[in-house]
């Protein structure tokens, strides 16, 4: 059997076609069709009260729990055909859902249900000498599309964020999981025609498949904001392709500094889980450095060989070894790789200033650790490291919308313009000033 590299399969569809298929037109002029029911239902959504939002929330999450047979059904039906066509163990893994899987998806919508809504809120105003009132509010995007793969959790958690935020939502799930968000996409629109909003807030171009989705791409003028979630193959070829304004997200290339005061028993605790807990995802930990003469390597090396992970060691780290514990040989391509598995490359540093730089190096923006008892290298740590989330003495699995405190997230943004790190509600807002007088004209 053919092994898939699922990410670089939706990358593909993701590519210019070439030559104009026939129907193309008719293909178009229905995505833009679909775009444009999404800006008449985002209007409707953007004079939806915090009430009236968060009771189609609501209902979305009892809907989902209550047809947990359908979607597990369908799920299964992904995953089958996933495993048929050779899809990685890691992408599987975040293709699946299970019982317990599906009731967190829902109790993350009633949990962003509960949460404040950003419409409306004031980011700042004054009143000027001249008496004009000034308020810069934060206000609905109006219509966000996402492209992502293998991620049916995506599909609740990207609806929810865009209804709780007032925007209507084009999705792009890919093929890998086209079963399971065909009954997810229903559920969500049949919710919100409960509760009197639109259906048209939410829906999917997976119909047309990659003729659709580069169109979609394309849609400036109908589609606000692009936001693709994926590997860096499906994430490039959107920033590469696209001409909608697009927000980055990023591959997590996840580092975590040993220090030489790192506790021992807490770095063993902190990096089986950063590996272990969830390793498909995108912030477990992909690199570990060690500094040398750290007391706590040899038992955290053990610990992570007894739990399955695989190292991939430089020639130092094979000294440090204990008896039992076996290694492949590091090579350059083992920095840069987001392995997604439980896989982890492991290099000795001589100081704080060279893991500084291998993290320069090597990062992709997304999140860096160190676990450490001093205080000065704690500081500097964070001061000189670049990334979106900078993680002192905790697992790198924390950096996720929901951990967070956020509710869910559309995807962790690893650029800096607008929004960086995780992205709730707040980051699916832009702001308008709005201008009181009483006739004051400008001299």
């Amino acid at each position: 059997m053919t092994s898939v590299n699922t990410s670089e399969a939706a990358a593909a569809e993701l590519e210019p076609a070439g030559t104009a298929a026939a129907g193309e037109d008719s293909v178009e002029a229905r995505v833009h069709a679909l775009a444009d029911r999404s800006r008449t239902a985002a209007r409707r959504l953007a004079r939806a009260n915090r009430a009236w939002k968060d009771r189609a929330l609501r209902q979305i999450a009892q809907n989902v729990n209550a047809k947990q047979d359908a979607i597990l059904a369908a799920n299964a039906k992904d995953v089958a055909a996933g495993r048929e066509n050779g899809t990685s163990t890691a992408m599987l893994d975040r293709l699946s859902l299970t019982p317990a899987r599906i009731t967190a998806l829902a109790a993350a919508l009633e949990n962003l249900a509960g949460l404040p809504d950003p419409v409306g809120s004031v980011a700042r105003g004054q009143t000027l000498p001249n008496g004009l009132r000034l308020r810069q509010v934060h206000v609905p995007m109006g219509v966000v599309a996402a492209i992502y793969e293998a991620r049916p959790n995506v599909t609740l958690d990207i609806a929810g964020l865009a209804l709780k935020s007032g925007n209507a939502v084009l999705l792009r799930g890919g093929s890998a999981a086209a079963a399971t968000n065909a009954v997810l996409v229903e559920i969500i629109r049949d919710s919100l025609e409960d509760v009197g909003l639109p259906a048209d807030a939410v829906q999917s171009v997976d119909q047309y498949g990659r003729e659709g989705a580069n169109i979609l791409m394309k849609a400036r003028g109908r589609v606000d904001v692009l936001i693709p979630r994926g590997g860096r193959s499906l994430i490039q070829s959107v920033v590469t392709n696209a001409t909608v304004p697009v927000i980055e997200t990023g591959e997590g290339n996840v580092h975590i500094y040993l220090d030489r005061t790192a506790p021992v028993e807490m770095a063993v605790d902190i990096l089986l889980n950063a590996k272990t807990q969830r390793p498909s995802v995108c912030n477990t930990v992909e690199t570990l450095l060690i500094h040398d003469g750290a007391p706590a390597a040899p038992d955290v090396l053990a610990a992570l060989a007894a739990a399955g992970v695989r190292l991939h060691a430089d020639p130092r780290a094979m000294d440090l070894l204990p008896a039992g514990v076996s290694a492949e040989p590091a090579d350059d391509g083992d920095w840069g790789r987001e392995y997604m598995d439980l896989d982890l490359a492991v290099a000795v540093v001589d100081s704080l200033d060279d893991a500084l730089e291998h993290i320069r190096r090597w990062t992709t923006g997304h999140t860096e650790a160190i676990i450490t008892n001093d205080l000065a290298n704690a500081e500097r740590f964070i001061a000189e490291i670049d990334s979106a989330a900078v993680i002192v003495n905790a697992s790198t699995r924390f950096t996720d919308g929901g951990e967070l405190g956020l509710g869910a997230e559309v995807g962790i943004s690893t650029q800096k313009m607008h929004a960086r790190g995780p992205m709730g509600l707040k980051e699916l807002t832009t702001t308008k000033w709005i201008i009181q007088g009483d006739g004051q004209i400008r001299g």
